[in-house]
């Protein structure tokens, strides 16, 4: 097993990369999918030091947020009070929150959880009349979005899907909902990466270590490019994401049930801690 000190690996990072971008953009969940793809599969990356994954997060994020702030352009700040409204819940709760919530909820029934929870608000807020248009929103459809922004902080539960169910609940239809998830994201996004990349910059990593994290970075930011225009030509129904979430979830928690179904035998003490229910960063692995 690798030690909790090794180097993120460039091939890992690149496909973690490759999965930010459509994992943020759709309602599906980055955090979930960044962090249990590679404890599913054994990868060096779920075994990093705390700082070390938190590094490649900060650089997915890094690209994601470069490939919207050049896909919206001056449409970025077209309404800078909606903006500030809708960053100042997300804002507040990280500022406070954030570290409790990677203590107490990392674990994989909690991600599962998260998960489930997000299928749920998908379906339902579909339900409302769609009759708005996203030009028509106001300060208070702003703060909805913020407040479904704070709840994202919990693993599994979707920036993206949130945010999504939370502009249909407020009677936008489905694109005008999609068009204001992406519109207040890139203000959550920089402004989490800033915060982050802050905090680490102490570390300074390696010349081969910035590289990686480079590579991951340009890796999110096509990736996210990619996503956009699959998000304007061939949008799914929300009941095809919450059955895919819903999948997603039992998968997660039959694994929790059955270490060795899922991973090879190397990573049996991984799912020894899983099936605590730990976070899975816990001694460098969330």
């Amino acid at each position: 097993m690798a030690p909790a000190s090794a180097e993120p690996r460039l091939i890992e990072t690149v496909a973690l990369g490759l999965l930010q971008g459509p994992a943020e953009l759709l309602p599906i969940s980055s955090s979930a999918h960044v962090e249990l793809l590679p404890w599913l599969l054994g990868w060096r990356h779920a075994r990093l030091g705390d700082e070390q994954r938190k590094e490649v997060a900060v650089a997915l994020h890094a690209g994601t947020a470069v490939a919207l702030a050049l896909a919206r352009g001056s449409e970025a700040v077209a309404r800078p009070a909606l903006l500030a409204a809708a960053t100042a819940p997300p804002a507040l709760a990280a500022l406070v929150l954030e570290r409790p919530i990677e203590r107490r909820l990392g674990g994989p029934r909690a991600i599962a959880g998260g998960l489930l929870a997000g299928s749920a608000l998908l379906l339902a807020s579909d339900r409302a009349p769609a009759r708005r248009a996203a030009p028509e929103a106001g300060m208070a459809d702003a703060l909805w979005l913020g407040a479904a922004q704070a709840a994202a902080l919990s693993p599994g539960v979707s920036r993206s899907g949130a945010t999504w169910a939370a502009a249909r609940a407020r009677g936008f239809t489905r694109a005008a909902a999609t068009e204001l998830a992406a519109e207040v994201a890139l203000p959550v996004l920089a402004g989490a990466t800033a915060l982050k990349g802050f905090r680490l910059a102490r570390r300074r990593p390696a010349g081969r270590t910035a590289a990686t994290l480079a590579a991951g970075t340009a890796a999110a930011a096509c990736s996210t490019a990619a996503a956009l225009r699959f998000e304007r030509v061939a949008a799914l129904p929300p009941a095809a994401w919450a059955a895919y979430r819903t999948a997603l979830a039992i998968a997660v928690l039959a694994a929790a049930r059955s270490p060795g179904r899922f991973t090879a035998p190397h990573s049996a003490r991984r799912f020894a801690a899983l099936r605590s229910d730990r976070p899975l960063r816990e001694n460098g692995s969330r």
